[in-house]
C-alpha cells in the first residue's frame, strides 16, 4: 500500500490493505497507523497519485462515528 510513502512523514506502526475474502483481491482501500506525522501525511498525501489513481487520505472514524450500514450494497 505504499508503507514507504507514509514513512516519509513519520513512524508507521502498521499498514494493511483490505482484501476480498473470496478472491483475495484488494478492495481499494486500506489503513495505516502512525506513531507521529499522521496529520502531515493526511495533508500531503490526500489526492496524491499512486498506481495511476488518486489517494483519498483521512483519519479513520470509529465504528460508533460511522453512519448506518445499508443492506443494498
Amino acid at each position: 500500500m505504499g508503507r514507504e510513502l507514509f514513512a516519509a512523514f513519520g513512524s508507521v506502526s502498521s499498514a494493511r490493505v483490505i482484501t476480498d475474502r473470496e478472491t483475495g483481491r484488494s478492495r481499494g482501500f486500506g489503513f495505516v497507523e502512525m506513531e507521529d506525522g499522521a496529520d502531515e501525511a493526511i495533508v500531503e498525501l490526500n489526492d496524491h497519485e499512486m498506481n495511476s489513481r488518486p489517494l483519498r487520505v483521512s483519519e479513520a472514524r470509529g465504528r460508533d462515528q460511522q453512519g448506518p450500514r445499508g443492506d443494498d450494497r
